[in-house]
């Protein structure tokens, strides 16, 4: 029966946000938001209970779920291996001696560039700019809840505007699904109509150049400032000490290539990898172009490759330096992997309230965009659409999960109401970007706060006002744009 649950099917994801935000304490919202579910579809307690224990090894028969856990260990690895070397404490002395870090301004936006120059991946984004940065911010006491919001900025907005990658193959596959003749030039259309995704660059930008911050971030700078705090006192880091505090030794010789080379490997293999899995996959009677190609690509299976081979490479280049020697690459790549076990848990039991707010579960999204009435307006279908899709990308935590739901009800809705397709596409991409950096069960945003290694709820808390005013901005623009196109 569709929508068997109704209004109960919001009662997990709101469960666990609610708690996050109350208690500070995610693995237990999560959790909670799960057992919850399943009692809900199991209708008892116990039996609730035993299936809840199942979803989370469940998570684990899925390839990709796996390939993404087994990334976020192996990336701890690589963090602790690039500090250990001495290449993270290089590339900031060299940044520094060109005058790049001279002042919280050049910084920042240096910082950012690292984060919009790795357009191919959101959470390889996120990881290399809260590697790069978190030395530069500690420095000159810039606080990790302003990092840990540059680089949720700088990944899901910037993949989403350069589409050529595994968010646009994505994209182009759902719309040739829904039956889309060409949809390169209407995603291409979309792009900047996207006004969520560029006011959040535009504002981040202006946060960074001018040094302004207001709210909770206000808070956070200050106490950074005064007290010298890296962390609000009782903050529980996502990234455990053993990523962190890898430091090189003394003797160590402080040299930019082995931060920059293992990185460099990293970024290029990902699309090559994109390429390689895009054509084994790509069906016979499909040509070959690089967007059928990235149509039938796999990103999980890229990015967990290119993370291996950086590792693989790194061990290669310092052991042929002599700066350490195979036990101790070992043992410091265990200890970094070990230090990623919060994180894997913690996107352990993201997929699984993912999975059970999902269509196989009890299909909040659909229950969200059921509600949309046919008797609306035709000049805020689009502001509206935008809004239900923030709503469920909210409550359930994935973007992609809300691009799925949403373009197969706005595609057939545009027809019929002749509305502007592009500007349909833009409002559906865009509040799906929006409700994914306002929730705290969002795996994007849980990466964001382990690239900086900062408390998760901190840097929800410290982002959301800045989210907001993206969001309120475009959904005024939206609103003129139904009235005008």
């Amino acid at each position: 029966m569709a929508h068997e649950y109704g209004a109960w099917s919001l009662l997990p994801p709101l469960l666990a946000i609610v708690l996050a935000i109350g208690t500070k304490q995610v693995f237990v919202s999560l959790a909670s938001g799960i057992w919850i579910g399943h009692v809900l579809i199991e209708r008892s307690a116990i039996t609730g209970t035993m299936a809840a224990l199942q979803a989370a090894v469940s998570v684990f028969g899925d390839a990709d779920n796996t390939q993404v856990i087994l990334f976020s260990l192996l990336i701890g690895s690589l963090i602790a291996l690039l500090q250990r070397s001495g290449g993270v404490q290089g590339f900031v002395n060299a940044a520094q001696r060109r005058g790049l870090l001279a002042s919280r301004k050049r910084a920042g936006l240096l910082t950012m560039a690292v984060g919009a120059c790795i357009f191919v991946e959101s959470n390889m984004s996120s990881l290399v700019t809260g590697t790069v940065g978190r030395p530069i911010f500690d420095r000159l006491k810039m606080s990790r809840e302003k990092l840990a919001y540059v680089c949720d900025s700088c990944s899901a907005p910037v993949c989403i505007l350069i589409p050529l990658n595994g968010w646009g193959a994505y994209i182009l596959a759902q719309l040739t699904t829904l039956g889309v003749e060409d949809p390169v030039p209407l995603l291409v259309a979309s792009l900047p109509l996207n006004f969520y995704a560029l006011f959040t660059l535009a504002l981040l930008l202006v946060s960074l150049a001018r040094d302004i911050d207001f709210g909770p971030m206000q808070t956070a700078q200050q106490r950074v400032l005064e007290t010298s705090q890296i962390h609000r006192p009782g903050a529980t880091p996502l990234v455990a000490d053993e990523v962190i505090e890898l430091d090189a030794d003394l003797q160590t010789p402080k040299r930019t290539i082995n931060f920059v080379l293992p990185v460099v490997v990293m970024i290029a293999l990902l699309p090559a990898g994109l390429a390689y899995t895009g054509m084994t996959s790509l069906p016979a009677d499909r040509e070959l172009s690089l967007w059928n190609v990235l149509r039938s690509c796999s990103g999980s299976t890229s990015v967990y490759w290119a993370v291996f081979a950086a590792v693989l490479f790194a061990w290669l280049l310092y052991r042929c330096q002599g700066i350490m020697k195979l036990p101790e690459l070992v043992n410091v790549s265990l200890k970094g992997a070990a230090g990623m076990l919060p994180l894997a848990l913690l996107m352990m039991l993201a997929f699984a309230i993912g999975k059970l707010c999902g269509e196989d579960g009890i299909s909040t999204g659909s229950y969200l965009a059921s509600v949309v009435g046919e008797d609306v307006p035709q000049s805020v279908v689009v502001p509206l659409l935008f809004l239900l899709a923030s709503g469920i990308a909210f409550s359930t935590g994935t973007s992609w999960g809300t691009f799925a739901i949403m373009l197969a009800i706005a595609m057939p809705l545009s027809v019929q109401l002749e509305l502007n397709q592009p500007l349909v596409v833009a409002a559906v991409l865009g509040g799906g970007v929006f409700g994914d950096h306002c929730s705290p069960i969002s795996d994007t945003t849980v990466v964001s706060s382990m690239a900086a290694a900062t408390d998760h709820i901190d840097h929800v808390r410290t982002q959301l006002p800045y989210a907001s005013c993206a969001g309120v901005a475009t959904l005024i623009l939206y609103l003129l744009a139904g009235l005008i196109l």
